[in-house]
């Protein structure tokens, strides 16, 4: 201390015993159990750390000193449309939750560390999004959720701010990029369904085929005396099959509300008449 402050700190002792004891109510000063209190006297940081919890003593005109709140802080990050890594634009918002550490650090080291870690957040969570894709934005939240959180906590130590969490709360796509993704998520959809009608269709006929075998090695399974009835059986068969994949075709057609009407007509019924029709051509002719 030079001559300055040494006088300054007689003359501020020598008042406050002179006013005693009203001066007690100026120079006994009280923070909680989750604060801690920077002293400064004539503008220098008094050596002994920060003071608390419980009762501390300051000495008037001399002394100044500044609380800091040790508990934990959350604040949301406003959304911020970041440009992915395979040049989608997106929506995000997050929400950090950080404390003090070192109320010293937090105090000296930085006008507002408050203001300064809402800031660097921001930036934070556009720098990490900026990296990945639109899948790993939407499928790995918890890993871009700690990445941000080591690089907001290794920012944020020489403020003496620990940042213990970052969630990602929300990530909005456009309007647009919403419907392509539910039409191609439908489109899979569909082709999956065909795919296993397909693997039943063809399970179906390799039951039949393996029917055919066992009809053929044992006659009297079915009574198939020869070959004519035999080659009846399979016709039938075959038949049938059509006959349920066209029935399966229709089922498709009339799902959904339309106002399609389809009345099936077997093609024998026409044949009468295509031949009539061809007759009656050649004898103009």
């Amino acid at each position: 201390m030079n001559c300055v402050e040494i006088l300054a700190t007689v003359v501020s002792i020598i008042l406050m015993v002179l006013t005693f004891p009203i001066s007690i109510f100026i120079c006994f000063k009280v923070v909680s159990e989750y604060e801690r209190a920077v002293i400064f006297r004539m503008g220098r940081l008094r050596s002994g750390g920060a003071r608390g919890p419980g009762v501390f003593f300051v000495l008037p005109c001399v002394d100044d000193y500044c609380k800091v709140d040790l508990r934990t802080v959350s604040f949301d990050v406003p959304p911020q449309e970041v440009l992915s890594k395979d040049s989608v634009t997106v929506t995000v918002d997050a929400v950090v939750y950080y404390r003090i550490s070192d109320p010293l650090k937090a105090v000296i080291q930085v006008s507002n560390y408050s203001h300064s870690t809402r800031l660097l957040a921001a930036t934070t969570l556009r720098n990490v999004l900026g990296t990945r894709n639109l899948s790993e934005l939407l499928t790995e939240r918890e890993a871009i959720s700690h990445t941000m959180q080591v690089s907001l906590d290794e920012a944020t130590d020489p403020w003496g701010v620990k940042v213990e969490r970052v969630e990602i709360k929300d990530v909005s796509l456009p309007t647009a990029l919403q419907r392509a993704m539910a039409a191609e998520a439908e489109a899979a959809r569909e082709a999956r369904a065909k795919v296993i009608a397909a693997e039943g269709e063809m399970k179906s006929s390799r039951a039949l085929k393996e029917a055919s075998d066992i009809i053929s090695a044992s006659p009297s399974a079915l009574q198939v005396h020869n070959i004519e009835n035999l080659i009846l059986f399979f016709q039938l068969s075959i038949t049938y099959f059509l006959k349920l994949r066209y029935l399966q075709t229709l089922n498709n057609i009339s799902a959904e509300k339309n106002s399609t009407i389809i009345f099936p007509l077997p093609m024998e019924l026409l044949q009468p008449f295509l031949c009539t029709g061809h007759c009656n051509h050649k004898q103009k002719q």
